[in-house]
């Protein structure tokens, strides 16, 4: 229910995601269209979900440190609402601590009345002895360390450190409890980039250039994209800058047939007619009917014509598409979405290393069944958004040993300008501490 009261509604929400496993993004959209939330209040609401998502461990080692009841036996509204509190206390400057505390307790004595004593109790001591608090240690329990100062489930800040090693890990783990930047791709059937960021400056936008990609600006905006009168005329996409890049590195030419095997929304979808200066060939292929509707609709927005949206099951046999072979693949497969934890940081408490195993074997499936498909001297490209080996080098590795006829494309002597995101193997790897985008990865094979 509509709220205007940023904190309740910022309960109503973390609730609904603690009980439902709904997503933030949308419930958040839902809530400021509304239109009960009104100027800062509606930055306060937004601030407060994503924050206590993405800082959840950190918060829940405080309480551990000053409630008299041990977490688990806890009531889930007054866990959430010693979050809420906690979050605004430690990590909101432009928040008092007394109107933390205050405006929680408040909202206390309207939830859970018989708790408000408690909850007032919690957040008062944890504010006096804010210094005091202790964390693991770094050295003697590492992966401990990163889980509860940066906030992130223990097994995947070891994975982190197993790739990495603890130095670089740990930035890594900053960055990934950090707000992501907004990055746009420009629509170049309609703009260019440079003409785009003249538009976007006339509306009261503050933009750059981004690093890597050619179509790629950085925004920073408040509000949704939506109400720009530049995004209504089809100018640009939202986009990560990985993202970006990993349609780029497949290839596509003009008048090629290219499927994009999991399009929706339909961001890689758009950029490859691009790429391909709208002609010839994009199945856009969806298990989900109403998703492919995303597809048609950006589409159209975008100006864009070739594109053809297909309600397919890429994992099963896809006799629809044997009447001719396909020029090009794109397979950004189903992952854990370990490299987007900053974008939804709600999944990185809902996934385990036992899922990671369980989605490759999807997505090695996926890569076995569209493989046979693509003809002799085409080109697929295998992507996830996932920092996990299993589902990236590991699902690459295991196709191969069994299809002699298919080799890795070398992306760095493919694109060497951008020889900084390839990894020795020629794949694509983004890092967000390194590279300023999500976590991405990306191998290009090639059928002999």
């Amino acid at each position: 229910m509509s709220s205007s009261n940023p904190r309740s509604a910022a309960f109503e929400i973390l609730l609904r995601i603690d009980k439902e496993r709904s997503y933030a993004d949308i419930l958040i959209d839902r809530e400021l269209s509304a239109g009960a939330l009104q100027g800062p209040d509606r930055g306060l609401l937004t601030e407060l979900v994503y924050g206590v998502l993405r800082r959840q461990a950190t918060l829940d080692h405080i309480i551990r440190r000053f409630s008299s009841q041990r977490l688990e036996r806890l009531e889930r509204s007054v866990l959430l609402l010693l979050r809420i509190g906690l979050y605004q206390m430690f990590y909101l400057d432009r928040v008092p601590v007394s109107a933390a505390v205050n405006e929680t307790v408040k909202l206390a004595k309207v939830l859970v009345p018989r708790a408000s004593g408690f909850i007032n109790a919690v957040l008062r001591n944890a504010d006096r002895e804010r210094d005091h608090i202790s964390y693991p240690d770094r050295e003697k329990d590492p992966a401990a360390y990163l889980a509860t100062v940066y906030s992130h489930p223990v097994w995947l800040a070891a994975a982190w450190i197993g790739q990495l090693g603890l130095d670089e890990a740990e930035m890594l783990a900053r960055a990934m409890a950090e707000p992501p930047a907004i990055t746009v791709r420009t629509n170049t059937l309609k703009t260019t980039r440079q003409q785009l960021m003249e538009i976007l400056s006339a509306e009261g936008v503050q933009c750059e250039t981004g690093r890597f990609s050619p179509m790629a600006i950085r925004i920073n905006l408040s509000g949704s994209v939506s109400r720009l009168k530049s995004f209504r005329d089809g100018l640009f996409f939202v986009q990560d800058e990985s993202s970006q890049l990993a349609a780029m590195f497949l290839g596509p030419q003009a008048g090629e047939r290219v499927l994009d095997a999991c399009a929706a929304p339909g961001g890689k979808s758009t950029q490859l007619a691009q790429l391909m200066g709208d002609r010839g060939e994009i199945l856009a292929c969806d298990v989900i009917g109403r998703k492919l509707k995303l597809v048609d609709e950006n589409a159209a927005r975008l100006g864009i014509s070739s594109i053809r949206t297909v309600l397919l099951d890429t994992a099963r046999p896809l006799k629809s598409l044997e009447r001719s072979p396909l020029d090009r693949i794109l397979l950004d497969a189903p992952c854990s979405g370990l490299g987007v934890i900053r974008r939804n940081p709600e999944g990185k408490w809902w996934k385990s290393a036992a899922d990671v195993i369980d989605l490759a074997k999807g997505q090695r499936a996926l890569l076995e069944n569209l493989a046979g498909h693509l003809r002799s001297g085409g080109s697929l490209l295998y992507a996830t958004c996932s920092t996990a080996v299993e589902e990236n080098e590991a699902v690459i590795e295991a196709f191969l040993s069994r299809h002699d006829e298919f080799v890795i494309e070398d992306l760095r002597l493919l694109f060497p300008d951008l020889a900084e995101l390839f990894t020795p193997a020629g794949f694509f790897r983004a890092w967000p501490h390194r590279h300023g985008m999500d976590g991405f990865f990306a191998a290009r094979l090639k059928k002999k």
